[in-house]
Order: structure tokens, then C-alpha cells, then sequence
């Protein structure tokens, strides 16, 4: 149930009339960014304000409207900034100025950096996990990771956005879930070196401490993605995971082999005598994988499925 405490109140004459839900609307944006009415809990969506660059000099928080996003996921975060001025713009006292100053200062030596770090990951982590569509268990086990992470102090002198990426990957290859680290790279815009360094250290220090396993990627999963992603039916992708499972039994070593390559020849061989055939620079733009290598994989395939 939505707690209709925590909300703010949004204005009211910006909305269409077509959108007023009931007799007497009450409209207001709950912590979430969610444009509801407190009276009959219709919904109209979502405001989320998106990630911004961080500032770290005068002139860039000068530059920009607001030193951070409006919605934040992780705890409640309060800035208590050096105020010279009430809400009317009358100039403030002497010894109040010196007051919020030292209220400043204060709240300054409360924080430590480790939740300074949180802030900063936790709507990160969230918004590349939404733009994916991650299940919610799987960012749960990537920000335990990520916790670690900082625990450790692994960030410092590091990119943040590298860590969270490399955090939900990590997540994700534990989980087996068909998610490739191209796609959160793109999606996150970050460089896949600097991703690939960061996973490398939550590899050898954060995973044995929380006794994750990194498994490797399973193909099957991808067949049945790839195999919705180039409309094939599914029996269809029943038959190219059928020839993975009969290549692998015939002696087929997945060691050492692209996952998205064998699931891409998979699907090419299963819907090349069908109806559903597909040319192979379809499949490997679906797949991120060259014709070489679906050509290699599929001879594979078909010497160990006979």
C-alpha cells in the first residue's frame, strides 16, 4: 500500500482537465516520482528527473539548476547549505548566518564518505537496473555486492558508474540471467575497459566474501531471447535448444566458446529449413557476434549434433 504521507504536492492547473480523476482531485508525487491523487489513488505516470553530471566546483553548481536529481532511492538526504537570506529574500541576521554555518559544519562531520558513496550509487544502480527491465532480486543481490565494494574501499580513486555497472553484471552472470555487458555498457555509457577492470577486482575480493558463484553464461537462455528478438516461433527455439543439448552430450566443450555465438548458430541452423529462415546478418545483429563466428559455431554444432 502507498504511504500517502510521504508525498509532494505537484500543481494542479498544469494538468488537463481530461486527466482530474475524481470530483474533489488531490494530486501530489510520491517519493518514487509517481503523479498520484491521494483521495482515489489513480496514477498518471511517472516525473523522474534523470542522473546529471556531479559538480565539483563553484562555477558547474552555478551552471545548472539543481546540484542533484529531485528523486533519490537510497535514504533521505538533507543539504543544509551556507544561508544568508529567509524564503523572502530579506537578508538574515549576523548570528543566525553564523548559526546555519556551523549547522553546516556540522551535518558535514556527521556523513561519512561511505554514505556520500550510497547517495551517489544507489539512483545509478537503480536507473541502468530500469532501463534494462532487471528483476528486483537481482539488483538486490548487486547492490549487496556493490556495499561490498565500497566496504572495501575498492572506489576510491575509481569511477563509480564503472563499479555499478560491473556490480549488476556481476549480479546478473551469478543469477544466469540473459543480460550481455554490451548492452549495460551502451545503456550506461560507459567504457567497457574501464567496466571490465572494476569486474575484475569485484571477481578476486567481493564475491568470495559473500560465497557468490560467477557462473558462466549458459547459451540456452540467449536462444530463447535472441529467439524473440528475430520473431521465431517457438518451436522454433525449441529445436535450436534441442541441437545445444544433443551437440553438448556428443561431446561439444562450451569452455572457451562465445555463449552468443553458439546460441545465435543455434537458432540459425534450427530456422534454416523452415519457413522462418532467417539470413545470418539478421541473426548476428541480433546475437553482437560476427558471420565468422556464426559460421564457425554452426559447423560445430551440426559435426557434434549428428
Amino acid at each position: 500500500m502507498v504511504d500517502m504521507n510521504r508525498f509532494e504536492h505537484i500543481n494542479q492547473s498544469n494538468l488537463k482537465e481530461e486527466e482530474l480523476c475524481c470530483d474533489n482531485p488531490d494530486l501530489a508525487i510520491s517519493e518514487d516520482g509517481i503523479r498520484v491523487c491521494r483521495n482515489c489513488g489513480i496514477t498518471f505516470g511517472q516525473e523522474l528527473v534523470s542522473q546529471e553530471r556531479r559538480a565539483y566546483t563553484t562555477d558547474e553548481v552555478r551552471a545548472r539548476q539543481r546540484t542533484e536529481p529531485r528523486w533519490r532511492c537510497f535514504g533521505p538526504r538533507t543539504v543544509i547549505s551556507h544561508i544568508n537570506c529567509d524564503a523572502k529574500g530579506r537578508q538574515l541576521p549576523a548570528k543566525k548566518q553564523v548559526l546555519f554555518a556551523r549547522l553546516s559544519k556540522i551535518q558535514g562531520s556527521l556523513i561519512n564518505s561511505i554514505e556520500r558513496n550510497f547517495w551517489e550509487a544507489r539512483p545509478k544502480l537503480h536507473a541502468l537496473a530500469n532501463k534494462l527491465s532487471i528483476p528486483d532480486f537481482i539488483v538486490e543481490t548487486a547492490w549487496k555486492i556493490y556495499s561490498e565494494v565500497a566496504q572495501q574501499k575498492l572506489t576510491m580513486g575509481r569511477s563509480i558508474e564503472a563499479f555499478v555497472c560491473a556490480s549488476l553484471y556481476a549480479s546478473i552472470r551469478i543469477h544466469e540471467f540473459p543480460r550481455l555487458l554490451e548492452e549495460l555498457t551502451e545503456t550506461a555509457t560507459i567504457p567497457l575497459r574501464s567496466v571490465h577492470r572494476s569486474l575484475g577486482l569485484i571477481v578476486r575480493n567481493v564475491l568470495p566474501v559473500l560465497n557468490l558463484k560467477y557462473r558462466p553464461i549458459s547459451p540456452k537462455p540467449l536462444v530463447f531471447r535472441f529467439g524473440n528478438e528475430l520473431n521465431l516461433s517457438i518451436e522454433v527455439q525449441k529445436s535450436a535448444a534441442q541441437l545445444l543439448i544433443d551437440a553438448f552430450k556428443n561431446g561439444l566443450k562450451q569452455m572457451g566458446k562465445d555463449p552468443k555465438g553458439i546460441a545465435a548458430a543455434a537458432l540459425y541452423i534450427a530456422a534454416k529449413d523452415t519457413k522462418e529462415r532467417k539470413t545470418q546478418n539478421q541473426i548476428v545483429g541480433v546475437a553482437r557476434v560476427t558471420e565468422v563466428t556464426l559460421r564457425t559455431h554452426a559447423r560445430q554444432i551440426i559435426d557434434f549434433s549428428r
